[in-house]
C-alpha cells in the first residue's frame, strides 16, 4: 500500500508555504499536520531529536528535514522522488544564487509584516510564547514597531522584489518557459506577506502579480 505524503507545519511559515505549493504542483496526495509554533514536541520526536523547526516531511519511515539554512533538502527530496523540474542543470549556481536573496532580503521583509498582525493568525493561548520567542530574537517590542513601521518595511520590499520584475520581462517565470525551484520559493515568501489578508503585491510590480496568479494555479502535468 503506497503510504501518503505528510507534511508537517504551521500555516503562515514560509517555508512551509514552499513545501505544501510543491506538493500541489506535484499533484501527489498528502495530508497536513499542523503543530503549534511553540510545541515542536511532534517535529523533535519525528527527526529523533535532530531538528526542532518547520517544515518536517514524513513519507512512510523516510523524515525530510532540512540540514542548514541553505540546504534545500525538502525541494531535493520531491525532485527526486516526483521529477518537478526544479533542478535542472542548466541553472546550477544561479538558483542558489537567487534563493539565498530570496531567503534573506525578501524574507527578512515579509515575515515582519506578517508577524505585525500575529495576534490574527496564533491563538490567544499561544500568543504569549509566541511574543516572548520573537523578543527573545529580535528585541523586546519588535513585533509592535514592525506593526508601526509597516510603510517602510513594505517600500523596502516593493524595492527589493524589483530584480524579479525585471526577470519576468521576458519570460513567464523567473528563469525560463516553466517554474524551477526559485519560482516556489519566491512564491511562499510573498504568500508569508499576503498571509494576513491586509497587504497586496505591490501596484508597481505587474509582471510580478501576474507571475503570482500562475503560480497559484500551475501545476506540474501542465509540462
Amino acid at each position: 500500500m503506497r503510504t501518503m505524503i505528510e507534511l508537517v507545519q504551521f500555516p503562515w511559515s514560509p517555508y512551509c508555504l514552499v513545501a505544501r505549493r510543491l506538493l500541489e504542483f506535484s499533484g501527489t496526495p498528502f495530508k497536513i499536520t499542523n503543530v503549534a509554533p511553540s510545541d515542536r514536541s511532534l517535529v523533535w520526536r519525528l527527526t529523533r531529536r535532530r531538528y526542532y523547526q518547520v517544515p518536517v516531511i514524513k513519507d512512510g519511515r523516510t523524515v525530510v528535514f532540512e540540514t542548514d539554512e541553505n540546504s534545500q533538502v525538502i525541494a531535493k527530496y520531491f525532485e527526486a522522488k516526483l521529477q518537478l523540474g526544479l533542478f535542472p542543470r542548466e541553472w546550477d549556481g544561479v538558483q542558489k544564487i537567487l534563493w539565498r536573496y530570496i531567503e534573506n532580503d525578501v524574507e527578512g521583509l515579509t515575515f515582519k509584516l506578517n508577524d505585525a498582525y500575529y495576534q490574527e493568525n496564533v491563538t490567544p493561548s499561544e500568543q504569549l510564547n509566541y511574543l516572548r520567542f520573537k523578543e527573545r530574537k529580535f528585541g523586546r517590542g519588535c513585533l509592535r514597531q514592525w506593526f508601526l513601521d509597516q510603510k517602510q518595511l513594505a517600500a523596502e520590499l516593493t524595492e527589493r522584489l524589483s530584480p524579479f520584475e525585471q526577470m519576468l520581462g521576458t519570460r513567464p517565470y523567473l528563469l525560463d518557459q516553466r517554474p524551477r525551484f526559485v519560482d516556489f520559493d519566491l512564491w511562499g515568501m510573498l504568500a508569508n506577506f499576503l498571509y494576513s489578508g491586509h497587504y497586496k503585491l505591490p501596484a508597481v510590480h505587474t509582471r510580478l502579480k501576474r507571475w503570482y496568479g500562475r503560480m497559484n494555479k500551475v501545476k506540474c502535468s501542465e509540462f
